[in-house]
């Protein structure tokens, strides 16, 4: 866990990660969120509904690796999440394995805030951005 101050900290700072998303993780998902939907666990369902390859993975859980990014890796141990704007561009499925990757684009010193453009890529391809706004509490 990477443990960034404020002053430490500056526009163009990059930082980034892979995880693989997993039909376990997806099922946890399911049991902490309550979210049944068939698009997310029926193979057949989301080829009918929408020609998905299969079962699409929690638009929600691969946008929690956001929260990572910004707890552990940007700037880590001193991360308060203060807002998220996020898009969802193509689907995830479980296998994926998933780049997740943050750069400062702005910093606030009154506020202690950073902005960070963050996005999630699979086999090279954007699947989600978002810019996250984060108070950095030292």
């Amino acid at each position: 866990m990477n443990e960034y101050t404020f002053s430490e900290l500056a526009i163009g700072h990059r930082e980034e990660f892979y995880t693989l998303v997993t039909e376990q993780k997806e099922d946890l998902f399911r049991e902490l969120s309550g979210d049944s939907n068939p698009l997310h666990q029926d193979d057949e369902f989301a080829r009918e509904v929408r020609d998905f390859e299969k079962h699409v993975s929690f638009g929600m859980l691969t946008a929690s690796y956001y929260s990572t990014l910004a707890g552990v890796y940007l700037p880590g141990k001193y991360s308060l999440i203060h807002s998220m704007e996020l898009k969802f561009l193509r689907p995830v499925y479980a296998g994926d394995e998933l780049q997740v990757i943050g750069i400062i684009t702005d910093c606030q010193s009154a506020l202690k805030l950073i902005t960070v453009k963050a996005e999630i890529r699979r086999q090279n391809q954007c699947v989600s951005k978002a810019t996250i706004k984060i108070i950095v509490l030292k």
